[in-house]
């Protein structure tokens, strides 16, 4: 198994990324904005992606957003194809994508919104901390892309305050970045009830 940033050579991946990415909305039944293949040839063209090969099967998936005239940059689209999920390959990827992040954009702080547990962990552990939706991007583009989520109306009915997604924030400036927050995973667990809440409501 191997990780690349991506390049011109992986764009033939890019109809099995998007196929792979809706499938598992379906699965796990939480919203997650729609990607198109000429949208994520973009950010391969870009070199603002990285993509785990099994030789030339395709394994997983991640690319780099900008918002905020490049204060801020996300990593999306995290993704990693059924046949090689249960092998800890998420994490890999995550770390090859926040590594290339800090290295093309180091001024960028890096931030991302999700609703699964096991990626809040992850982030966790690379250094992000929970943060409020007005910590993030005020980029209204970057909130347009939630429109395709079929959570959207729990956004607009708050006012963008919060959603089913949990905000997560890595900001170099911050030492405590580098320093486990004691209640992090208190806060985690509160956000989750609160999720749960707003699901219910529904």
């Amino acid at each position: 198994m191997q990780i690349f940033i991506a390049g011109k050579k992986h764009i033939r991946y890019a109809e099995i990324i998007c196929e792979t990415i809706a499938d598992s909305a379906k699965v796990r039944g939480t919203g997650i904005a729609k990607r198109t293949p000429e949208y994520i040839i973009a950010k391969i063209e870009n070199g603002n992606a990285v993509i785990a090969l099994e030789k030339d099967r395709f394994a997983g998936f991640c690319y780099i957003e900008q918002w905020g005239h490049g204060r801020f940059v996300a990593n999306s689209g995290l993704i990693v194809h059924p046949d090689f999920r249960g092998q800890g390959l998420a994490k890999k990827i995550k770390e090859a994508i926040f590594d290339h992040s800090r290295s093309k954009y180091p001024e960028a702080k890096i931030f991302g919104i999700t609703t699964g547990l096991a990626v809040m962990k992850i982030n966790y552990q690379l250094g992000y901390e929970p943060v409020t939706f007005s910590e993030l991007t005020d980029d209204p583009d970057f909130w347009k892309g939630c429109q395709t989520c079929k959570n959207y109306d729990v956004l607009t009915r708050t006012e963008q305050k919060m959603c089913l997604c949990t905000g997560m924030l890595y900001d170099a400036d911050k030492k405590n970045n580098s320093k486990k927050h004691p209640y992090s995973k208190k806060v985690l667990e509160r956000l989750k009830r609160i999720k749960l809440t707003l699901l219910k409501k529904k």
